[in-house]
């Protein structure tokens, strides 16, 4: 009887699970297709996958693009980490009325969008002499109000004793930081190493305005000159969309353990 009752259950999760995984394989399969093909909506593999290949490597500098979005997004995910664990960390452990304060300041930021910041910070890194550089690209983004928000809300379950025996062993403040929060928070750490290697790898908007030098661009860039002509070649399209989201896809499925875990505030 409870197995009759969860066949619902299974059918909705069966329907959801297709609708899910249905656009990652016609991305696949399209990228084995010429373009007619994918416009009629060919949905099994074709034989034109190293011809889209060699198209794509022609037509655009695929290993400096991939090599610029992997030094970006990691050099990103890395900085981002670290600031924001500190803050965050330092908001809920050192904590009084006047952070808190400072803090409730700090959410309003999130209610800011992107694009009212984006002629400013554009003329402050102009003004920097940070344009077509790693500098311009991370530096908006390596504090953000999202990252040090989850960081403190998850370092609520960090256990005040193990704190407290640290000093009393004294260990300095940054000693306790990196060699008792951080393994204990490594959850937090992979989630929020999803989260900040995805955004900075599918970044598009802010990469298109301050880097101005074709050497410069990024995978999102790659693609949207891939599409920006009068015919698009879809096959063309799809095997360079492919090569740009197989980086993201192997990060989450390597921590996706630890992502559920960072993203439920769970402390080992």
């Amino acid at each position: 009887m409870v197995q009759r009752r969860l066949i619902p259950s299974y059918i909705f999760l069966i329907i959801a699970c297709f609708f899910s995984v249905f656009p990652l394989y016609w991305m696949i399969t399209a990228a084995t297709n010429d373009t007619v093909d994918v416009a009629r909506g060919k949905i099994w593999f074709g034989s034109h996958a190293m011809e889209n290949f060699q198209k794509l490597i022609q037509s655009q500098d695929l290993g400096k693009s991939m090599g610029n979005s992997f030094l970006y997004a990691i050099v990103q995910t890395v900085l981002c980490l670290l600031i924001c664990s500190i803050a965050g960390y330092g908001f809920e452990l050192y904590h009084d009325k006047g952070k808190d304060r400072l803090f409730s300041i700090l959410l309003l930021a999130m209610m800011v969008p992107q694009v009212a910041t984006m002629i400013p910070l554009f003329k402050m890194i102009s003004r920097m002499g940070m344009l077509n550089s790693v500098a311009g690209f991370i530096l908006p983004a390596i504090s953000t109000p999202f990252m040090i928000m989850m960081f403190r809300q998850n370092s609520r379950n960090f256990p005040p004793d193990i704190l407290e025996a640290a000093r009393m062993d004294g260990l300095s403040e940054l000693a306790i930081f990196f060699r008792m929060y951080m393994p204990v928070m490594k959850s937090t750490y992979a989630a929020a190493a999803v989260i900040s290697f995805m955004n900075a790898w599918n970044s598009y908007l802010w990469p298109k305005v301050v880097m101005t030098d074709n050497r410069a661009q990024t995978m999102p860039m790659l693609i949207a000159n891939l599409a920006g002509g009068y015919t698009i070649d879809y096959g063309l399209l799809m095997m360079g969309v492919l090569f740009c989201s197989i980086p993201t896809m192997v990060v989450f499925f390597v921590l996706q353990k630890q992502f559920a875990e960072g993203i439920t505030g769970a402390v080992k």
